[in-house]
């Protein structure tokens, strides 16, 4: 593998800055001074030191000082956290470092020669190579300073708000330049050219078959033909034509898309009196817009008043069926939606039925209790999601792995968001309780494994109060430690019992 010297000396420096929580591991050597342990080396000490298998996946947790020090390790991977400070995560299969410093304020996150370094929100450096193996090097302090440095020097930009710059592939457009912004500002998406004066007041713009100018609110027109373009399979297309014009913004509106096709779309309105949008699909029509509003869908035929919007909805159809009087009373349903509630936010509803994937989730005053469940209907799968904030939050994923905590504080608000879950659960979930039906492992921990009980189908281990109690048992033999003394061994039930041959004869 060619190994680029820019991307080392990224690499290097990534590795300076995350050498300091490296030596947090330190840390967790603190429960080597209980060693001594009679049945090998692992930690049994509850809240002090802890060592365990992981039950929803494959490798090894240790945890020190209750939940502020924490190290995992997998076959590939490896997880170190000091919470609610400190998250490093490195994945030596896929190629990928994480690091979270008092999250979100600082995080770095590593994918191959991909990088992204993110500093209070707005200050961020961020870089990488492309298929290409050009690299792009890019420094933001939002919104005030651009910078990027690129191996193709026509990709190379800096620019200073609101002073004078230019930027590429930003806020939507290709290309986006300005000197003494708002007094001008330029820019260009695809063909079309945009300069602006006094943004937004005076802007002209010019492309393919496009025209147009603008002094807001005053007077705004824009005038488009038809024009041709060449795709990447080489086969000619056509490009619609529009008009568009604003008068005394946003009172008055015209605009005429799709010129040249089938599918011309007309829209004219006068706020708040009058909207008329007319397309071949159907028609929308407002009074005192957007208070009371007529559609007439004919593509999914049904036809839907708001009278006023959004409090009395009613729609008939086969396409859609409504009726909604906020807050009292919803329920819509459409060919892949269905969804309602009963005296909002007291009771919400909402179902999406696009196979293979059926989702349903059910909420009470908005994320207090949220119940979800997702059903798979190729794999034959179900997953599940429930919250009741902040007492505890429960997962089941497609793999039927079933995770419960007890409380759950940013869980119901956050579901997916891993350094949540590595650095801040740890702090309050004093219940935890997991299982895993491949490998048939279950675990539960109360405080912080003050007591802790990991069992498979061939073991069980127990630790209460610092381990002052302990008990494990394996298929050739039982053990019990009591104030870290050992009384003695006795054989499993299987040893006592005679030879069934034997017993026969």
């Amino acid at each position: 593998m060619r190994t680029d010297p820019k991307s080392t000396g990224n690499s290097c420096r990534a590795a300076g800055l995350l050498s300091l929580f490296g030596r947090a591991r330190l840390l967790l050597v603190l429960g080597v001074f209980l060693a001594g342990d009679a049945w090998g080396s692992e930690l049994t000490y509850g809240p002090l030191a802890h060592e365990f298998e992981l039950t929803l996946e494959s490798g090894r947790r240790q945890e020190v000082a209750g939940p502020l020090f924490s190290a995992e390790y997998g076959r590939d991977w490896e997880r170190w956290t000091f919470s609610p400070f400190l998250r490093y995560t490195y994945d030596r299969a896929l190629d990928a470092t994480e690091f979270d410093l008092l999250y979100p304020l600082f995080t770095y996150d590593r994918f191959g020669s991909e990088y992204k370094l993110k500093i209070l929100f707005l200050t961020s450096f961020a870089g990488g190579r492309d298929q290409a193996e050009e690299e792009a090097r890019r420094f933001t302090i939002f919104p005030f300073v651009f910078v990027q440095r690129s191996t193709v020097p026509e990709e190379n930009y800096a620019a200073v708000l609101p002073i004078h710059g230019r930027v590429q592939n930003r806020f939507g457009r290709d290309d986006l330049w300005w000197t003494a912004w708002p007094l001008y500002v330029g820019s260009r998406r695809k063909d079309v050219v945009t300069q602006n004066y006094l943004f937004p007041v005076v802007h002209t713009r010019r492309g393919d078959g496009l025209r147009g100018w603008q002094v807001w609110p005053f007077y705004g027109t824009e005038t488009k033909s038809e024009t041709l373009i060449t795709n990447d399979f080489g086969d000619t297309e056509l490009v619609p034509g529009h008009r568009k014009s604003f008068l005394f913004w946003p009172v008055y509106f015209h605009q005429d898309l799709g010129l040249g096709t089938t599918n011309l779309i007309r829209h004219r309105m006068v706020l708040p009196f009058y909207s008329d949008l007319q397309t071949p699909e159907g028609d929308s029509r407002s009074y005192l817009w957007p208070l009371f509003n007529v559609i007439d869908n004919r593509a999914k035929n049904y036809r839907e008043w708001q009278m006023p919007w959004p409090f009395v909805v009613f729609a008939r159809g086969p396409g859609k069926t409504t009726d909604r009087v906020l807050p009292i009373y919803s329920y819509a349903r459409s060919d892949t939606r269905e969804s309602g509630f009963i005296l909002w936010p007291l009771y919400k509803v909402n179902r999406a039925m696009s196979p293979p994937l059926m989702r349903e989730r059910k909420r009470i005053f908005f994320f207090f209790y949220s119940q979800v469940h997702e059903t798979n209907t190729w794999r034959q799968t179900v997953s599940s999601r429930t919250d009741l904030w902040p007492l505890f939050a429960y997962r089941r994923d497609h793999e039927g792995r079933e995770r419960f905590q007890a409380p759950a504080l940013l869980e119901s608000f956050l579901p997916l968001n891993r350094p949540v879950d590595h650095v801040y659960t740890p702090l309050w979930a004093v219940w935890r309780n997991q299982k895993n039906p491949e490998t048939q492992a279950s675990s539960q921990s109360a405080l912080w494994n003050l007591y802790r009980r990991d069992r498979t189908p061939e073991t069980t281990k127990v630790s209460l109060l610092f381990g002052l109690f302990q008990y494990q048992s394996a298929p050739e033999m039982r053990r019990v430690k009591l104030f870290f003394v050992p009384l003695g061994r006795s054989p499993a039930r299987s040893e006592l019992d005679p030879d069934p041959e034997i017993g026969a004869e």
